[in-house]
This record gives structure tokens, sequence and C-alpha cells, in this order.
């Protein structure tokens, strides 16, 4: 043993040994591992980036999950592979996945490729930050402050502020949750138990996110109230208007409205307008889930579809949907930056 690690310290340059163990290990062999990265960069090059619009190859090469297993041979080990066997795996990877990035792919409300957005990616993986602080992601954070405030621009906020999620479901719930906390800020410390039945609206065409939410914050899902839409699958304001009205006279407490800005299904618009002047008239906050069409936002033609986004008080948007960004690219916006 003692041979070994006199071994591992000349092999590493500075090392620190204190009481027989290696402090600045662990020891790896650098020019194998840039090696392989270099090779498994090739692959990626070749297979996935070089063929994105090639229409003549399958968006998949379906297989059942049985089959797949095997062929993936995924088993973990109490020993490791070498690096032509994990080379194989990225080729296997590859040729069996959904190619999100071919012409004919069109589901999930995304598709295509970035070349630019792609590099970027690579950078932010290779670099692995985390946000938490400019003192450890100092160019990170700028430009995440500087994605959010021209973000707000389209928005028509003067000031505002935002956080990127791990999805638009999770943007609404933050929006569910600063809702609930403005109507009553004690529930911080008191928790849920002496407030009253609180109620939220939003439309029949919304994101199940809005039940998921409630579910999760312990509002309940009998109490999103769901509100009309007509032929085109908008939400109704005369049928707000009335469910608002209801919930008040059941001794409710109504404290927010989700608008929707594209809907899953039909990709229809709210009248966001119409919504504010009811959410001004019974002091509730307006969340617009814009997960969807929050692009349309940066389009001279068809940024009439959010008219009166700026009147709400937080906003879903996910640059992953339309803007070309790499998934998970989802931003909740704030209108009260405190």
């Amino acid at each position: 043993v003692g041979i070994g690690k006199q071994e591992m310290l000349q092999k590493k340059k500075n090392a620190v040994l204190v009481d027989g163990v290696i402090l600045n290990g662990p020891i790896m062999d650098s020019k194998a591992g840039e090696k392989f990265v270099e090779e498994a960069c090739k692959i990626i090059m070749e297979e996935v980036i070089q063929k994105a619009d090639d229409v003549t190859g399958k968006v998949c090469e379906w297989q059942a999950p049985e089959t797949l297993k095997q062929i993936l041979d995924l088993e973990m080990r109490d020993t490791g592979e070498s690096h032509q066997k994990l080379l194989q795996l990225c080729r296997d990877v590859i040729q069996y996945s959904v190619k999100t990035s071919h012409p004919r792919f069109f589901n999930q409300l995304y598709a295509g490729i970035d070349y630019y957005s792609l590099v970027a990616r690579f950078l932010t993986e290779a670099l692995n930050p985390s946000v938490y602080t400019y003192e450890v992601s100092p160019v990170f954070l700028l430009v995440e402050e500087a994605v959010i405030k021209k973000m707000i621009e389209f928005i028509g906020w003067e000031e505002g502020d935002g956080i990127f999620n791990p999805g638009g479901s999770v943007s609404n719930m933050y929006a569910m949750n600063l809702a609930r906390y403005k109507f009553c800020p004690e529930i911080k410390e008191k928790g849920l138990s002496g407030l009253p039945r609180l109620v939220l609206f939003t439309s029949e065409e919304s994101h199940y996110s809005m039940k998921k939410a409630a579910s999760f914050l312990g509002i309940g899902t009998e109490n999103v109230y769901f509100i009309k839409t007509d032929e085109r699958g908008k939400m109704i304001p005369e049928e707000l208007e009335k469910q608002v009205q209801r919930a008040r006279k059941e001794g409710s407490a109504p404290f927010l409205v989700c608008a929707t800005a594209g809907t899953t299904v039909l990709g229809a618009f709210d009248p966001l307008d119409k919504i504010a002047d009811i959410c001004e008239k019974h002091g509730l906050w307006l969340h617009v889930d814009a997960s969807w069409g929050g692009s349309a936002l940066i389009s001279r033609k068809h940024r009439r579809l959010l008219h009166g986004i700026h009147r709400a008080d937080s906003v879903a948007w996910n640059p992953h949907k339309m803007l070309l960004a790499g998934i998970q690219c989802c931003a909740l916006l704030v209108k009260d930056n405190s």
C-alpha cells in the first residue's frame, strides 16, 4: 500500500499527504480523460449535430423497454467500464433516443436545435457553476440578471425580478405561493391552521400544474375553480366574475387568478386586460402562465395576443418552448421586486 501511495504522489505534483491520506486527490489520469472527452465530443458532432437537419433519418429508432434495457446493458456494477465500452454506450444513447432536433419532431411544444444555445450549454456543463452568489459564479449571475431584465422589458414592467426554474410547473407553484403570502403573510410562521378556505381561479383549458400546485401547497384541488372557456379555448371574463362572487358568498377567500397565454391543447390566449380589470376590482393576484405563449412578446406581429400582460403580478415564461433555448429554461418573473 505504501508503495502505491508513493507512486500516486509521484504522479501528482504538489500532492499533500497527511497521516497517510492524500488530501488533494483523487488521482486521475487527466490525459486519458481528455482523450475520452475529445472522442465523445466527436461522436456528438457526427451523430447529433451534423445530422440535426437530416430529414431522411428516423425521428426515433424505437425499441420496446425490455429490448432497450438489454441493448444498453444498464446494470450497475461494482467495477468500472473501459473507455471503448463507454464510447459505445454514447453511440447507443444517441441511436435509440428521440431526435428532438429532427425536422419532423413535433411534440411537447419544443423542437429544433440552436447551435449557439448548444455551445452555451456545453460551457455551463464544463464549468459546472452554481448561481448562489457573485463570489462563486460571477459571470453566470450577471448573465442571469441581464436575461431577466430583458424579459421584464418585453412584459412591459418598469422594474421587477425573477428566477429560473426546472419547469413551468414550478414557476406556477412559486407564483401561487407568492400570491398566498401576499394575501396572508402570517402563513410563513403560523402555517395553514389559521387560514380561511382559500380559493383560486383558472380556465378549463389551463395547465394541469395549477391543480398540482394547489395540492402541493395544501390549498386543495377542490379549491381550484375552473372557469368556462369560449369555442376558441379562451377564459370567459363574465364567468370569472360570477365564480369570484360565488366564492365570496360561500364564505371562501379568493386570492389568485391564473390566466393562460398559450394553452397546451388549443394554443388559446386568455383576454388579459379584461381579466386584469376583475382582479383589480376584487384585489386578486393576477398570474399569467405564458410558459408556451410568452415568446410571442418578441414578435411585432403577434405580441398583441398578450395585450395587458403588463398588468400581471407574475408571469411564467419558458424560453425553451419557442426561443430554442435548451430544456429546461423556465423563468418566473414578478413585478414587485421587494
